[in-house]
């Protein structure tokens, strides 16, 4: 069992950055994929970026340029540079974990945080 435990997200302002960090109790394997989805109010939950054991990254289009994924792998902790935040970014965002190309959709994720809040104000 992974467990997944997110940091505690916050209120900015428009144009204005914020880190998230995910720390794993283990990877899922050796070949493994983790990555950062979100959920506003009345919306399915999508991806936002993701990375995988060898390093190869996917970002969505509606943050690329403006948010960053990085995985420190010896602390086996996620993060999520967000900078140029806008009030459309405001949603609840989860921390996730699966095996090698599980990260693609949101059904064939086996791992889930329990989510961290991310409020942008205009």
């Amino acid at each position: 069992q992974v467990q997944l435990v997110e940091s505690v997200g916050g209120s900015v302002q428009t144009g204005g950055p914020l880190k998230l960090s995910c720390t794993a109790s283990k990877y899922p394997d050796s070949k493994f994929c983790m990555g950062w989805f979100r959920q506003a109010p009345g919306k399915e939950r999508e991806g936002v970026a993701t990375r995988n054991w060898a390093g190869r990254t996917t970002v969505a289009e509606s943050v690329k340029g403006r948010f960053t994924i990085v995985l420190d792998f010896a602390k086996q902790t996620l993060y999520l540079l967000m900078n140029s935040l806008k009030p459309e970014d405001t949603a609840m965002y989860y921390c996730a974990a699966a095996y090698e190309g599980g990260c693609s959709t949101v059904g064939s994720v086996p791992y889930w945080g329990r989510g961290t809040q991310v409020t942008v104000s205009s």
